[in-house]
């Protein structure tokens, strides 16, 4: 074989070799490309079940968190109630300790104010121009200090008297037991006191016992 055609045919295996490895070049591209795209899906795939899982964990996180704010709102309500119920127990405790200091002794003061009733009527059953010897006189001075003291001693005690006579009429601290016809009294005035009223603190221990002036009849004024 002559050298021209021997070189002729070297040429032609290295076109066959260099087409046969652009081939194969070509494929191993197509096969890497492929690869990729196929590494690329799995990437955007796995990419987005992480953002799905992330958005479902993001989802329940918020439940969780509104769930712990309702929870948390809940118990600050209770909370708040509590305080609530706590004070009004103190305040009512402090409320009945100091009635049952200041009024503890409510059913003992109406029992003792009939000795200051019977003073008031041994006095005014005592005539007053009647002649005195200097032991009566001393008598009626010593029974007058007694009941001074004893008013003095309720007093201290938060027992005080009710001013009734020359005072309008009112059913708060007055219980009227007659009514007495009067031209030169107001009517509705109380004119008379049978019995004397006292109030303890601001509670009301017994009411005055009196008579009520009224206006005479047309009857009465026409005689």
């Amino acid at each position: 074989m002559s050298k021209k055609n021997k070189a002729k045919l070297n040429k032609e295996k290295e076109l066959e070799k260099n087409n046969s490895d652009g081939i194969d070049n070509k494929n191993e591209t197509l096969e890497q490309n492929g690869k990729v795209a196929s590494d690329t899906k799995a990437d955007n795939d796995e990419q987005k079940a992480l953002e799905e899982n992330s958005q479902r964990d993001q989802g329940q996180n918020d439940s969780k968190e509104e769930n712990l704010r309702d929870e948390i709102e809940k118990l600050r309500d209770e909370k708040l109630r509590l305080l609530a119920d706590m004070e009004n127990l103190r305040k009512r405790s402090d409320r009945d300790r100091v009635d049952s200091i200041r009024y503890g002794s409510i059913n003992f003061a109406r029992d003792i104010l009939s000795t200051s009733d019977n003073l008031s009527r041994a006095l005014e059953a005592i005539p007053k121009d009647a002649k005195k010897t200097e032991a009566i006189t001393n008598l009626i001075n010593g029974l007058q200090m007694v009941q001074k003291e004893f008013n003095s001693i309720l007093e201290k005690h938060g027992i005080k008297k009710i001013e009734a006579l020359n005072q309008r009429f009112d059913h708060n601290f007055h219980q009227a037991m007659m009514e007495i016809e009067s031209e030169e009294a107001e009517q509705g005035l109380v004119i008379q006191e049978i019995q004397s009223g006292y109030t303890m603190h601001d509670r009301l221990l017994r009411p005055s016992m009196v008579g009520v002036a009224k206006k005479p009849s047309k009857d009465e004024e026409k005689k």
